[in-house]
């Protein structure tokens, strides 16, 4: 969001984002057509996903009211048992007019439990019951809107003021009221902004409470999921700890388990959370793709192995090295890395007898940002450890971190009693320094981009800015520029300091650091780092832009 900044990650863990200062909010969102043990054991909200762009916010403002959440597909609704509380439509770009809109059969919810349509869900709901129509009209809205009015004796409605401000983003507008519903919010432009049906509990909205330019919309979500569906409230991480370790010991049983570990805190908090379930049974695989920060391998293989796991480092820089050579596209990087990580790990299990399983420490917007189904949305990029793996190597996948986000992760990791240290260290790509340095890569590249990150990261962990940052990094561009070093001209690199502030990577602002703290940061990788004589900084968001350069 503009110009929003993170509190300091230390005291970031340390409170909880609600108002039990007792308790640290834990979410779990369950993605996939498989069976979980989870989803039958708590209380659920589902949320249907039409497309929204926002369908990923409202489970993260529902799980941070301590209550678990799944996200399924439309057209891959879930057996509908006693677990489920209530139902949330989201929004969707169609319109409701659309031939291939999203049509749900409703009928499965309504007047069964609590349903809640955003946006597009209220128009949907409104379109297929008697009386109400939906129509394109002039009054339209997008962006921030206030309520004109808004309905104290509706339950959704409660404490909601008026004049609070609210996010729209829709083209349709409801023109005419279902039979047997009255309005419930208004705004100048837009009589029906929210509507409820008597004597049942479903209620439509056409603005969107989770998005952060809506003043009140936690207060909303919270009258919906807790009064109106009766959740309590109680999953937190200590509850997600102890039954993914159960869930994790039915699974895998006697089986040995190989994990690749790659430094950063998802696949640091998975070898934990495994070690906790199956101890010796798990083998972890710490990999030198050539591709770390500086000095990264040793200081991290130390500091597993003081975390009492069995971890073997491998040496495996010049196979990627020789498999990068020449390559500039930068999916093509990112295959080639994934190829190279399973053969390392193939070759590694085959050191160890009987292995059965491969855990990753793949999480959420890994799975949103490679998978594309009809719904969700599209792919921005792909990921090495989504996807499966190749035939030949006979192995069953274990995710344990599957359906999280980044935040949530490092709840789970404190849970663990995981050095704050490891958790709080930025997020690093899985593909390394190689998809920062823009064309192709060379052991040379890497030795020069290593040294300005780590000047980058130093300074930044020195002026205390970093536990004020999500993640940080340099971009090697592959350009020269004209330079003037004493009395001589230099023709040398430019690279790119990148730095943001974000809640789980979906969305992300540029970080605002100290124009002092940029100069002395410029001024020491010129000075320090030879073959480099200009340095940028990154200030564009996420999106349009994502976070990585590639």
């Amino acid at each position: 969001m503009s110009h929003y900044r993170l509190p300091r990650r230390t005291e970031y863990f340390r409170r909880s984002l609600l108002k039990n200062p007792g308790e640290t909010p834990f979410p779990h969102v369950h993605h996939s057509p498989r069976p979980c043990y989870l989803c039958a054991m708590q209380e659920t909200v589902l949320i249907l996903d039409f497309g929204s762009q926002y369908t990923q916010l409202i489970a993260r403002r529902v799980r941070e009211l301590n209550v678990y959440c799944e996200i399924h597909p439309y057209n891959a609704v879930p057996e509908i048992g006693p677990q489920i509380k209530g139902v949330i439509l989201s929004g969707s770009p169609f319109s409701v007019h659309d031939p291939e809109a999203p049509r749900p059969d409703l009928s499965l919810f309504r007047k069964k439990m609590p349903l809640l349509g955003v946006c597009y869900g209220a128009q949907y709901m409104a379109h297929v019951s008697t009386g109400g129509e939906v129509r394109r009209s002039d009054k339209r809205e997008y962006g921030r809107a206030n309520l004109r009015s808004a309905d104290a004796s509706c339950r959704l409605m409660k404490d909601i003021p008026v004049g609070s401000q609210v996010w729209m983003s829709h083209g349709d507008t409801i023109y005419s009221l279902p039979e047997g519903t009255r309005i419930t919010a208004s705004t100048s432009d837009v009589d029906v902004a929210g509507y409820a049906f008597e004597g049942e509990e479903t209620y439509g909205i056409q603005f969107h409470p989770e998005v952060y330019h809506s003043t009140d919309g936690m207060q909303l979500l919270q009258n919906f999921v807790t009064d109106i569906c009766g959740c309590s409230g109680t999953w937190t991480p200590e509850s997600f700890v102890e039954m993914t370790v159960e869930e994790l010991r039915a699974q895998i049983g006697t089986d040995r388990v190989i994990l690749g570990l790659s430094g950063g805190v998802d696949s640091s908090v998975a070898a934990v959370l495994l070690h906790k379930a199956i101890g010796r049974q798990l083998y972890c695989i710490f990999v030198d793709n050539g591709l770390l920060r500086k000095h990264e391998y040793d200081e991290v293989l130390h500091s597993y192995k003081d975390m009492g796991l069995n971890v073997r480092g491998v040496d495996a820089k010049q196979r990627f090295y020789d498999a990068l050579t020449g390559i500039t596209d930068p999916e093509a990087k990112r295959k080639a890395i994934g190829r190279v990580f399973i053969e390392v790990f193939d070759d590694a299990a085959h050191e160890v007898s009987d292995v059965k399983w491969l855990a990753q420490g793949t999480i959420y917007p890994d799975v949103i940002e490679s998978v594309s189904v009809k719904g969700p949305s599209a792919t921005i990029k792909s990921h090495h450890n989504v996807g499966g793996l190749p035939d030949f190597m006979k192995l069953k996948v274990v995710e344990p971190l599957r359906a999280l986000f980044k935040d949530e992760v490092r709840r789970v990791g404190a849970e663990l009693e995981i050095d704050p240290t490891i958790l709080g260290r930025h997020p690093f790509p899985g593909p390394g320094l190689a998809i920062r340095i823009l064309g192709d890569v060379t052991e040379e590249k890497v030795r020069l981009l290593q040294e300005v990150d780590r000047i980058f990261i130093d300074h930044l962990r020195e002026s205390g800015e970093y536990e004020n940052v999500w993640q940080a990094g340099a971009i090697l561009l592959p350009v020269q520029s004209v330079g003037v070093m004493g009395d001589e001209r230099t023709y040398e690199k430019a690279v790119a300091l990148r730095a943001v502030t974000s809640t789980d990577g979906m969305t992300a602002d540029w970080c605002h650091l100290p124009y002092a703290l940029l100069a002395k940061i410029s001024n020491t990788i010129i000075n320090r780092v030879k073959g480099v004589n200009r340095v940028v900084y990154d200030i564009s968001s996420k999106p349009p832009a994502t976070i990585e350069w590639e």
